[in-house]
């Protein structure tokens, strides 16, 4: 006999399949919702749905966008001879809320993971070679999540951009290993990004 009708069942195991959601939290998720009055969950399902339209890569760095070209991509300001290479959209967040960096950004939308069948072939590493090669690149910052699929990623990158004649860094460890970008406080952002060194 199941515990919920399905509907709520189906609910929970949406939810569940979320990163970081457990179980627990999917039920608790899925009974605040049947609470919520209508216009609160049509607000929610509409959310949902024009976020999944109305967002997509920037055509040049790879973050998540509602225009063709991101608006860090779009900002003349920026330091266009630096890119900070990021495992997702994400970590670009974290890494601007530090503002200390003023360079370019390229999104990888994730890491080389053989365990998880992700090759290169698999994230945006195509478009960040064009990038270099089309020249006025003077560095490259990979700043990647400090773990085995994380260092796996920086030692493929740093082998096919530096015969390309342009400086490869990593950010500084001076953050807890096995630990997300997105989880850093700014302090240890700025600091890591001060004390990258060269590959």
């Amino acid at each position: 006999m199941a515990l919920y009708p399905k509907p709520i069942e189906n609910l929970i195991v949406e939810l569940a399949s979320l990163p970081t959601i457990g179980r627990k939290s999917a039920k608790r998720l899925a009974f605040k919702i049947i609470e919520m009055d209508d216009e609160k969950v049509n607000r929610l399902v509409d959310a949902l749905i024009n976020v999944k339209k109305e967002i997509h890569h920037c055509k040049i760095c790879g973050n998540l966008t509602d225009k063709e070209i991101c608006h860090i991509c779009s900002d003349e300001s920026r330091d266009k001879s630096v890119i900070v290479v990021v495992e997702d959209s994400s970590s670009i967040i974290s890494l601007e809320k530090a503002r200390e960096y003023k360079g370019q950004y390229h999104v990888l939308n994730g890491l080389i993971s053989p365990r998880e069948n992700i090759s290169p072939e698999d994230l945006n590493i195509e478009s960040l070679i064009k990038r270099v090669k089309d020249g006025g690149i003077d560095e490259v910052i990979l700043s990647l999540s400090p773990t085995v699929d994380g260092d796996l990623t920086i030692n493929f990158l740093s082998e096919i951009i530096k015969p390309l004649g342009v400086k490869v860094t990593k950010i500084a460890n001076g953050v807890p290993i096995g630990v997300s970008l997105e989880y850093f406080d700014e302090m240890s952002i700025y600091k890591a990004l001060e004390d990258r060194r060269e590959i």
